[in-house]
């Protein structure tokens, strides 16, 4: 039955929709945490095609996938719910990802910087343009995002609206976003509205990469004083991190400063030599020993 309905949409024309004209589909990845419903979803997709997003990744859905209930919802919308993709966790939804906004209606407390849906679509649409790959993340039905996962991004959007009630539902709220995407590549007379940094934001993967070795780094020296504050720590230098964009050539600076200071461990703490001392620098550590030999026999 499931098949048949498919096939149904598939053929069923829709109003206002013209096959004639080319299917735009382009711009940033489209990310649902754990959404609950399949007509949600499949109301998500709609909005995505109305305003050109097509790339739409889901994160472990409540029901499952695929959905009978979101390829019906989706009022013909398929080629968006046929390329859905699914993911265990949110970080693995955007390894490969170099800018991502999440979408909030709370404040949050931390270092992130707060954008309307105006700028964040100019931002995702310069960036793009950059050939940046860049998502927008969307949180649950009942309570958004947490803030671990707010943490993940690089900056939060939030929409102006009722502050009695600001509460929309999620496919309203990929709706404002879709359509606020779509109307930033519409100015005249500007192909990009910012001049952007010449150089690429590393991966994703790159970053976490340098998040993993940094808790381990600090983790070693005892740094998470104490331990029930780990979580706060971890989160608090991680949303510093995430503001700064860095490129793949940053990280690896900042992964060898790391590397460096690590040579200090519990077992060879500072306080015991300079790091010429290490015997995995043994090359440098002979010199300076020939060098003090030779002015001891002088």
């Amino acid at each position: 039955m499931a098949g048949a309905g498919t096939r149904n949409l598939k053929t069923k024309t829709m109003a206002g929709t013209d096959k004639q004209r080319p299917m735009i589909a382009e711009g940033p990845v489209v990310i649902l945490v754990e959404p609950q419903l399949g007509e949600n979803i499949g109301m998500v997709a709609r909005a995505m095609a109305n305003f050109g997003l097509a790339e739409l990744r889901i994160v472990a859905p409540r029901d499952g996938w695929p959905n009978p209930k979101a390829e019906a919802a989706a009022s013909g919308a398929i080629h968006v719910i046929e390329g859905v993709r699914l993911f265990d966790t949110l970080t693995d939804s955007l390894t490969d990802c170099a800018y991502a906004v999440a979408t909030t209606a709370r404040q949050r407390e931390g270092f992130k910087t707060v954008l309307g849906p105006v700028e964040a679509a100019r931002n995702l649409r310069g960036r793009h343009a950059g050939g940046m790959k860049t998502a927008i993340i969307f949180g649950r039905e009942r309570f958004g995002l947490n803030n671990e996962e707010v943490g993940l991004a690089d900056d939060i959007v939030t929409f102006p609206v009722n502050p009695a009630f600001a509460s929309l539902n999620l496919a309203q709220a990929v709706l404002l976003m879709s359509y606020e995407w779509m109307k930033s590549g519409m100015e005249e007379g500007e192909a990009l509205p910012f001049a952007g940094p010449e150089f690429v934001p590393a991966p994703k993967e790159q970053l976490y990469g340098l998040f993993d070795q940094l808790e381990q780094a600090l983790e070693s020296r005892g740094y998470f004083r104490p331990p029930e504050r780990k979580p706060v720590l971890v989160e608090s230098f991680r949303s510093v991190f995430t503001r700064a964009g860095y490129s793949s050539e940053e990280i690896r600076v900042l992964r060898g400063i790391i590397s460096s200071l690590d040579r200090f461990s519990p077992s060879n703490p500072r306080g015991s030599g300079s790091p010429g001392d290490d015997p995995r620098r043994a090359s440098t550590g002979g010199k300076r020993s020939k060098k003090r030999a030779g002015q001891e026999n002088d």
